[in-house]
């Protein structure tokens, strides 16, 4: 019986910008939706695409504190409040620029609108590409990242009686997420990532459990740097199944942000399209109604290739072509989209990948030792 889909998306998604030679190009949204559209993944009889909304002031205080958010609504306007230092906002990572809290409420409101759908029996399993901002603090952006969309979508599901398990495949640790639950036994948090002894934010070490009832429900497997498809999809196979069946959530909320792919301008890793969907699959073969969220990704054609794969996977598609539509490279020429869907296998050689893998192998069994009881 195939599973009731649902797509959320607005055009308002793709109509802000965080600067000439920002590395976040919400563009990126746009072309993901017309490649999914070009494969005509959004006419299936069991897939609804619903238009996105904002989130609610109520749903967003739910997390935030209301004096970060007074001075996001300042920074609205495009120009830098007197207090927004001390909010992480200004230049770099987090500019301030025109419609940034307008942005922020899109990719908030349409994660709350996924959790509702889910939760709610009208679909089994809802995708928001503008989701998965993991960064965001309580009262401070970090990381492109200002309102958290994954927490706000998560404590809607709380206030439903939910349990549950979220999961990061992001290059950079869910740290925002896991600081929201760290003291609570009612939601899992898994993030696999690229070690923070080299990338931001620093921190998703296998000593990084929990505290108080949330005391093992808190997993962190970093990688080496270089870590390729191989070493990274075994530690998704043995960690995510075994410690989400353990739990045994209601729903299952995930990250899929696809900078960890070898041709992402600012991770060291080397994922590919190849192992993307192999964990994409996993999570489908869970079985649990799943809110899908999108995340990083700073090269344009591996997130708008990676996201229409994981799409076709939600929807028991296989696309068998190897190039994408010409219409479609046509529409969006100037990109720098790959002219093929699916990537080449990569693997590091030698004692390189060896390492990885006992490393890897190393924390896999120190997690399972120090904390699946706990679960």
């Amino acid at each position: 019986m195939l599973m009731q889909t649902a797509f959320i998306y607005s055009d308002e998604f793709a109509k802000y910008s965080y600067g000439s030679g920002h590395p976040m190009r919400p563009v990126r949204l746009r072309l993901t939706y017309e490649l999914i559209k070009a494969y005509g993944l959004l006419n299936l009889p069991h897939t609804q695409i619903i238009e996105a909304r904002k989130a609610t002031e109520k749903e967003i205080l739910s997390f935030h504190t209301r004096e970060y958010i007074e001075t996001l609504k300042k920074a609205d306007s495009g120009v830098i409040p007197e207090d927004a230092g001390q909010h992480g906002l200004g230049y770099g990572d987090n500019p301030v620029f025109k419609g940034v809290y307008d942005w922020s409420l899109y990719s908030a409101g349409a994660s709350v609108q996924a959790a509702e759908l889910v939760s709610s029996g009208k679909a089994d399993i809802a995708f928001n590409i503008c989701g998965g901002l993991h960064h965001a603090m309580a009262d401070k952006a970090s990381g492109f990242c200002y309102l958290n969309d994954a927490v706000i979508a998560i404590k809607y599901l709380l206030n439903m009686g939910k349990r549950v398990a979220y999961v990061d495949i992001d290059a950079h640790h869910g740290d925002g997420v896991q600081a929201a639950f760290y003291n609570t036994d009612k939601v899992l948090t898994i993030s696999l990532h690229e070690t923070g002894y080299a990338l931001f934010p620093g921190t998703g070490f296998p000593e990084e459990t929990g505290t108080g009832k949330g005391r093992g429900y808190s997993i962190n497997l970093p990688f080496p740097s270089e870590t390729d498809d191989e070493v990274f999809v075994m530690g998704f196979e043995e960690i995510v199944p075994v410690f989400v069946n353990k739990f045994k959530p209601d729903i299952l909320v995930t990250q899929l942000g696809v900078d960890t792919f070898r041709t992402d301008p600012i991770t060291h890793l080397n994922l590919t399209t190849n192992g993307f969907e192999k964990m994409i699959k996993g999570f489908w073969a869970l079985k649990l109604p799943w809110v899908a969220l999108g995340g990083g990704g700073y090269n344009l054609s591996n997130v708008a290739r990676a996201w229409t794969l994981a799409w076709a996977i939600m929807n028991d598609v296989d696309i068998k072509e190897k190039r994408l539509p010409i219409e479609y490279l046509e529409s969006i020429a100037g990109f720098g989209v790959d002219e093929n869907l699916r990537d080449r296998p990569f693997t590091i050689a030698g004692n390189e990948e060896e390492n990885m893998i006992k490393e890897t192998t190393s924390a896999i069994e120190k997690l399972k030792r120090s904390i699946l009881h706990s679960v």
